[in-house]
């Protein structure tokens, strides 16, 4: 079970004056915070290091990843973000996405006994969102269904830490040793069992896309392999490069089956995913 979660830093409080704050997430190394002032809503992430436990290994990194993202989306050009240190390690606030998250929204075609189907829109509306982020050069490396938040207007993908493509402060900065498995390219599981270490990839980014549709829309990851199984036995599941029978209809379900390639180069640029969904 995760710790209590912390009290935000007076640095953060002094900043955003909150005439309310609600916690969102409390797991293993960090936590967000739903924010509101007299400046708006924000999103608020604290990092602090897991220690060792007999089960995991101690993880230092998740002190910086907070200040990292903000460093991230610094260089991407986000407005209204700040980040900076407290005393167990870093924190990020940055404006609050309103929506549901691509699984969320797509539960009723999860259903069996639902007929309805996932919609190429939103679809599009996640493949847009991460083309912006390609077309300036980076790669997010940390692709899943809860970082494509479904807003009124557009679709923001969020949780950049892990993003790779220009520079970060080598205080904040630390190795990519690999994502939520359920997501990984092939190739970037062989990577991190021989070296524990691996280089996202616009390519690797393409892959994830493509399962998180498929996991959203079918509820069934794209690489079969027991749930209770450890990381490194999903990995060596993941880096044989099979992976599920793609169910879902449509040109939506072609795109998702040639997403999955096991082929890094085989797989379609972000550019002709939007094509083919338009």
């Amino acid at each position: 079970m995760p710790d209590s979660p912390p009290e935000l830093p007076i640095v953060v409080l002094d900043a955003l004056m909150p005439t309310s704050q609600r916690l969102v997430l409390n797991r293993r190394g960090s936590s967000v915070w739903d924010v509101e002032g007299n400046r708006g809503r924000y999103a608020v992430k604290l990092g602090y290091p897991i220690e060792a436990t007999p089960e995991w290994p101690a993880q230092p990194w998740t002190a910086l990843a907070p200040a990292r993202e903000g460093a991230v989306l610094h260089r991407l050009g986000t407005d209204d973000i700040a980040y900076g240190e407290w005393e167990r390690g870093t924190w990020n606030i940055q404006p609050w996405r309103e929506g549901p998250d691509l699984y969320q929204l797509w539960e009723p075609c999860r259903r069996q006994v639902s007929s309805v189907e996932p919609h190429a829109s939103v679809a599009l509306g996640c493949v847009e969102a991460l083309a912006e982020l390609h077309a300036k050069g980076w790669a997010h490396g940390d692709i899943q269904p809860a970082h494509f938040i479904i807003g009124p207007e557009r679709t923001h993908l969020i949780d950049l830490a892990l993003a790779r493509g220009g520079h970060v402060p080598e205080g904040y900065d630390f190795p990519f040793r690999g994502c939520l498995v359920h997501y990984e390219a092939p190739e970037i599981s062989r990577s991190v069992l021989a070296t524990g270490e691996a280089e996202p990839t616009q390519e690797a980014d393409i892959y994830a896309l493509g399962a998180s549709l498929l996991i959203s829309a079918t509820g069934r990851r794209a690489v079969e392999y027991p749930d209770d199984a450890p990381r490194p036995v999903q990995r060596q599941a993941v880096a044989k490069g099979h992976h599920r029978p793609v169910t879902v209809p449509g040109e939506l379900g072609n795109l998702i089956e040639a997403m999955l390639s096991p082929t890094p180069e085989e797989r379609p640029t972000i550019t002709e995913a939007v094509n083919a969904l338009n």
